[in-house]
């Protein structure tokens, strides 16, 4: 059974005077996914992110959030959004445990300490919850924004490059957080990033659009499956492998690398082939690893 559609875009349009910033883009986002959304930089994916959180109206075009009209419901769908959009706006002169509270008392909803000091825990903020802000380093400021994003327990978080500017244990962190929401909490997740292994690492879906149209949408793991890959071989007698490729199999586009391993381009389905066919021929298989990275199948698309 297909679960609920979260987010539903159709044909949406978005001009700025001559400039088209969204062309006829439509893609669906499924309860429970971690939807990855990618493209260059002026691909269209911060309009986009504004319109489905309605900072900013579409032209063209229609977005049902939960099943509803986001025009007719907009108040009622956004209390189900948590969103993180750039940098979060945090009060430096407040502790973490100061900022949510806030938040909450901003928002009109009466938040529990006990729910506050929760979301700094999943965040890892607990131990310094009544810091100031100002004496946080920038991937704890991160994080903070995510507590910001959850702290009203949202089904839907829609994040915006929540990565960015992070080291790589930052990155690592923030994955983490990200994956835990989806996994352990049901969080269903929206997220545009630049760090493609990390999409790669967690989504389950994605979105490429590049000038504001949309390339391709699916599985990732289908998709980046389905897609001709480096196929890296380490074998015994590489240069007689290689023979033996180009004449049985008629392959023309491989290379003995400096490390010794033999390179070529296949699609997944033919490994079974090329590996049954260099053990018939007596070569010995150390390893045989199929390549096909999410940057190298955006850099094809884009």
């Amino acid at each position: 059974m297909e679960a609920p559609v979260f987010i539903e875009a159709k044909s949406l349009v978005k001009n700025y005077k001559r400039i088209q910033a969204v062309k006829d883009l439509s893609f669906t986002v499924f309860k429970g996914d971690i939807f990855g959304f990618l493209g260059p930089n002026g691909a269209g994916k911060s309009t986009t992110i504004r319109m489905i959180l309605s900072l900013i109206r579409q032209d063209e075009g229609d977005i049902n959030i939960f099943g509803l009209p986001l025009r007719k419901n907009r108040n009622r769908i956004l209390t189900g959004i948590g969103a993180l959009v750039e940098e979060p706006r945090l009060y430096e002169y407040m502790s973490a445990y100061g900022n949510l509270e806030m938040l909450g008392r901003l928002s009109g909803k009466s938040i529990s300490r006990n729910r506050i000091m929760e979301v700094l825990s999943l965040t890892g903020l607990d131990e310094r919850w009544n810091s100031p802000v100002k004496s946080f380093s920038h991937g704890m400021k991160q994080r903070l924004g995510i507590a910001q994003a959850i702290i009203h327990d949202p089904e839907l978080l829609i994040l915006d490059e929540p990565a960015n500017g992070l080291d790589p244990k930052g990155m690592k962190d923030m994955r983490e957080i990200i994956v835990r929401l989806n996994r352990e909490f049901g969080k269903t997740i929206f997220i545009s990033s630049h760090i493609l292994k990390d999409i790669e690492l967690m989504a389950n879906r994605m979105l490429i659009i590049d000038h504001g149209a949309k390339v391709v949408e699916g599985n990732v793991q289908e998709l980046l499956n389905a897609a001709e890959s480096d196929l890296k071989i380490t074998v015994s007698e590489p240069d007689r492998a290689v023979a033996v490729l180009k004449d049985k199999l008629g392959l023309t586009d491989l290379i003995i690398d400096h490390e010794g391993n033999i390179v070529l381009k296949a699609n997944r389905e033919h490994v079974p082939e090329i590996n049954k066919l260099l053990v018939d021929n007596g070569l010995k298989i150390f390893s045989l690893t199929p390549v096909n990275s999410l940057e190298k199948y955006f850099l094809d698309k884009t």
